[in-house]
């Protein structure tokens, strides 16, 4: 996987927990909500800067946002 997709899994993942729209998650990073959908598909390879505006929204560390989830046990 892709570290856009990884971050893109993660933005989704982390915005549907809270229920926010991308246009509130947008709002809370400074960003375009057209941008976040951007970032929710993986089709922009983003900044650094960007990834803290976004963890900073959330309210998690950067890094949170580059872990890559793992792999549910099947059983």
């Amino acid at each position: 996987m892709e570290i856009e997709e990884v971050i893109a899994t993660n933005v989704r993942r982390l915005r549907h927990a809270r229920k926010w729209t991308q246009e509130a998650l947008a709002e809370k990073a400074q960003l375009s909500s057209r941008y976040v959908g951007a970032i929710e598909r993986a089709n922009v390879s983003t900044s650094v800067g960007i990834i803290g505006r976004i963890a900073d929204a959330f309210g998690i560390e950067p890094a949170d946002l580059l872990k890559r989830s793992k792999p549910r046990a099947r059983g």
